[in-house]
């Protein structure tokens, strides 16, 4: 597969993930996440993998944070009812569960961005 690194804001349409919202008017303009940063932009930049697509994320986000400004959604349902974007925001609920290729599950709302972290948000990988 094709490794392309999405600079924060944009997501490649032909992603595995869904695609996100269109920009350009519905005239197929620049694709963006879900999310959009207003502040802060002049942190360390750094990429992990998601479903196999490189994307950006800044220092000091969290999956989530990085996930929803790269794509228009955190995961697909393991139960099969569709996407998800996070619930609460604050590591109570289970909407949230993103994993690594490994098979190691990870809250993205409280968890940390990693530079080389490689994560699975479609079918989860059950150990």
């Amino acid at each position: 597969m094709e490794t392309a690194i999405l600079p924060i804001g944009q997501a490649r349409a032909a992603a595995p993930i869904l695609p996100a919202r269109d920009k350009g008017g519905g005239k197929g303009g620049v694709m963006a996440g879900l999310m959009h940063r207003v502040a802060e932009r002049g942190r360390a930049r750094l990429r992990l993998t998601v479903d196999g697509v490189e994307i950006e994320a800044l220092e000091g986000d969290t999956l989530l944070t990085a996930l929803l400004t790269a794509t228009a959604r955190l995961r697909e349902s393991e139960f099969g009812d569709g996407a998800r974007a996070g619930f609460c925001l604050m590591g109570a609920c289970q909407d949230c569960w993103v994993w690594t290729e490994a098979g190691e599950r990870l809250r993205a709302c409280s968890t940390p961005a990693v530079a080389g972290l490689r994560l699975v948000t479609g079918a989860a990988p059950w150990p």
